[in-house]
Formats: C-alpha cells, structure tokens, sequence
C-alpha cells in the first residue's frame, strides 16, 4: 500500500474585511481564466511564446508581480497566494494593466510546485514570507529544506532564487538553509548585494511598513548544474 502524501497547511489568515464588489466579480469571473491547472501541467503550454517562467511564492496583494509581468510582457509569470483579499487585489491590478502573462494559484505554493515538471522555471521569487520568529513555530516557515529540494527540482541550471525578509533570524534560516543545499550558490560579492535590493525590484507597501526587526535582506542563489 503506497503512503498518502502528507496534508500541507498554511497557517496565515486566510480571508481579511469583506472583498469589494469589483474584487467579488473578479474572483468569480477573471480567476478561473487565470487559473493554472489543479492536475501536472508545463507552464510552457500556458504561454507558448514566454521567453522564461518565474514563479512568486506569496505575492501578497500582487504589486511586485502585475509590476514585473507589465515590464516584461515576454514573461510568462505564475503567482501563488493563500490571501484571499490579496489575490483579489492582484486581479484587479492585472484587469487595470491588461495583462496577458500572469497566471495565478489561489492557495499554498508547494502544491502547486508538485504540479509542475522538472526544470520548468527560470526564476523563483519569494518576498518577505511569514518569519514565524518564535521557535516554536520554526517548523511553520515556508523556506527550508523541502522547499529547497522542490526549487532545485523545477529550476533550470543557471536560474535565480531571490528572496527577501526584514527578519533577521528568518534571513540567517534562509542563508544557512541554502548552504546546505549542494544545488544552490550564493551569488553575493559585496554587503551591498545583501543590503540592497535588485535593480528591477519594486517597493511594495508591506515592505515599506517595515515591520520586522531589521532593514530588509536581500539573498540570491543561482541553481547549478546537475552534474552526473
């Protein structure tokens, strides 16, 4: 008998204040157009002419993503989100901009992951995920050494992972879970690599906020080669 996958659950608010009639409408009419198949599928069949495919894992209410798929039309861009007012507010900004390159998931992000086929993704975006920063609930952050060896899986050699967090505990979790990782190389040269945000990286609200403990970290790998 095989053993049934464990159940995955996200333990953020679901829902906030109740959604505005245009994001209810949205929800009901512009989602399901937008919505990547619940079986495996390859991303490349959603937008046959997309030069590359990123994935953000926790869009929030979708600035950085409708932003980066307005800028980069030949992208193809697939957004997951639990939020349910955020991916509300994500469907508005792509209605407004008239975007034909975002793709969304309204749920956890891993699912989605195991939906997809190996080496499918040329960028992995992951912007101030929850730092859960009590111990207790350490087991709860998103990244870690699962994460890391489904990102190795989808990513293409040479693809990026970008992640960002205000907590500093959350940061030093990252960085040492991706050093353990043989798949992945930490691109940073220079403080300013850490300190600074990417050039095309845009400023959310949230981020703004600066709701941690410490001015946001900014960490890149690159995936590597397989070697045989």
């Amino acid at each position: 008998m095989s053993t049934p996958a464990p159940v995955l659950r996200s333990y953020g608010r679901i829902r906030g204040r109740s959604l505005k009639p245009r994001q209810a409408r949205l929800l009901e009419t512009l989602l399901p157009k937008l919505a990547v198949p619940q079986a495996p599928f390859d991303p490349r069949a959603l937008m046959a002419s997309a030069s590359e495919v990123w994935l953000e894992a926790g869009f929030g209410a979708g600035e950085h993503l409708a932003w980066q798929a307005a800028r980069r039309p030949d992208r193809l861009f697939i957004g997951a989100e639990v939020f349910v007012n955020g991916v509300a507010t994500c469907l508005a900004r792509i209605e407004t901009l008239g975007l034909a390159n975002v793709r969304l998931h309204a749920g956890d992000v891993r699912p989605l992951m195991a939906r997809l086929p190996a080496a499918s993704l040329d960028g992995l975006v992951v912007l101030f995920p929850d730092p859960w920063p009590k111990k207790r609930h350490e087991k709860r952050r998103l990244v870690g050494p699962d994460f890391i060896a489904e990102a190795a899986r989808l990513l293409k050699p040479a693809a990026s992972v970008r992640l960002a967090t205000d907590w500093a505990g959350y940061a030093d979790w990252m960085l040492q879970s991706f050093a353990a990782a043989p798949d992945f190389r930490w691109t940073a040269q220079r403080a300013s690599d850490w300190r600074q945000p990417p050039p095309d990286h845009l400023v959310t609200r949230y981020e703004a906020k600066r709701l941690g403990d410490c001015a946001p970290i900014w960490l890149e790998f690159e995936r590597l080669e397989t070697r045989a």
